[in-house]
């Protein structure tokens, strides 16, 4: 009677007929202190090494009850797949690399969490390097990356040196700026304008009658600073100078990335240069944050002597109270668009759109109000 097939030609009962002339995998691999291959994943589990190797590559082309068996195995074994081997086989690395400003930021980590989520649909894996807003570490990652055969880099949107840009212009593998629209995309763009986005946030403030408005911005030049965070400040004051608003009431602060205790001392020192302050804009929820406990530390009440909202739509933005106005974004979707953005490029989908703007929302809280006093009567 024949046996019932399971895949590749291999039947359960030859299966049953090979584990019986086979030392028991686990044992055998205890006793040599070896670690598992794949080798002792297709005895335990009773089928070929290349059934195993399929159900890891490309697990809906094995069928369930196989798939079970082989899973079973590996855990018993406590097995790993060798990805340095068949990388070198394939010329595959099954990753993909993101660099990111900071480990700080959350919304960089829901980002990478979206990333993530959409690409291990598909069997890759995420590897994740930071700069500390340095563009040399950005170059070491880039290049380290390369070297290691990511398939696709996503990158954070901001200018690039000459080194990079050389670098990256000789490179085949999809590229995906993500978190903010560079004027010059590398390659594809996934993300939101800072431009605009400080352009909102100025027309919210002066709309609510705030005349003396300050900004609370990240120190920081040439290649070694926080781009995303100097167009924010850049779109606020062209809105300002639009409506024939002073533009000199920025405080900067020390180098990004920027925490709560940057946003204190920035706010203490604004008040200092103008107690007369209607409202003030930080160019992150972390600095606003900082600077409403600033404001409280001073007995500065917020908003009714002074109005203050953020960037991000951070959580903590959400708990403090009063909870801070803010300029949301999404950044989990971010994550999620890009990934679906890689995963066409890797299919080789044609027409992909270069650019997927995903826009901010203005979220309105407890920290800014309505000035009648300050807005003139029509006559």
């Amino acid at each position: 009677m024949t046996g019932r097939r399971t895949t590749g030609g291999e039947t359960a009962a030859s299966g049953a007929a090979r584990r019986a002339t086979e030392p028991d995998a686990a044992s055998a691999v205890a006793r040599a202190g070896a670690r598992p291959t794949i080798i002792d994943v297709s005895a335990r589990a009773g089928v070929s090494r290349m059934t195993v190797s399929r159900a890891l590559r490309a697990p809906h082309l094995v069928r369930p009850d196989t798939r079970e068996a082989i899973a079973r195995a590996i855990d018993e074994l406590g097995y790993v797949p060798d990805r340095a081997a068949e990388a070198l086989s394939t010329r595959r690395s099954g990753f993909v690399g993101l660099v990111v400003p900071t480990l700080t930021n959350t919304n960089f980590a829901d980002a990478a969490r979206g990333l993530t989520d959409i690409i291990r649909r598909q069997g890759y894996e995420l590897l994740i390097g930071y700069t500390d807003y340095d563009e040399n570490a950005m170059l070491t990652h880039v290049r380290d990356m390369l070297g290691r055969r990511a398939e696709a880099l996503v990158l954070p949107a901001g200018p690039r040196g000459a080194a990079l840009r050389t670098l990256l212009a000789g490179e085949t593998i999809p590229i995906v700026q993500m978190a903010g629209l560079a004027p010059s995309p590398v390659n594809y763009m996934v993300g939101y304008s800072n431009h605009e986005a400080g352009r909102l946030a100025a027309r919210y403030l002066i709309g609510l009658g705030h005349t003396r408005i300050g900004v609370l911005a990240a120190e920081g030049d040439g290649l070694s600073c926080d781009h995303r965070g100097g167009r924010r400040l850049e779109g606020f004051l062209e809105a300002l100078r639009e409506a024939g608003l002073r533009e000199d009431l920025v405080q900067r602060m020390g180098k990004p990335p920027v925490s709560f205790t940057q946003g204190a001392q920035a706010m203490g020192a604004l008040l200092e240069r103008a107690p007369d302050l209607h409202a003030v804009f930080a160019v992150s929820d972390l600095v606003g944050v900082g600077a409403l406990m600033e404001c409280r530390r001073r007995g500065v009440r917020v908003p009714e002597d002074v109005s203050l909202m953020g960037f991000g739509g951070f959580e903590i933005g959400r708990e403090v109270v009063p909870a801070l106005t803010t300029v949301a974004v999404d950044y989990r979707a971010i994550g999620e668009r890009t990934g679906r953005m890689v995963l066409d490029l890797l299919a080789g989908v044609r027409d992909v759109p270069p650019v997927v703007d995903l826009g901010v929302t203005l979220t309105e809280r407890e920290t800014t109000a309505f000035r009648p006093a300050l807005v003139p009567v029509p006559a």
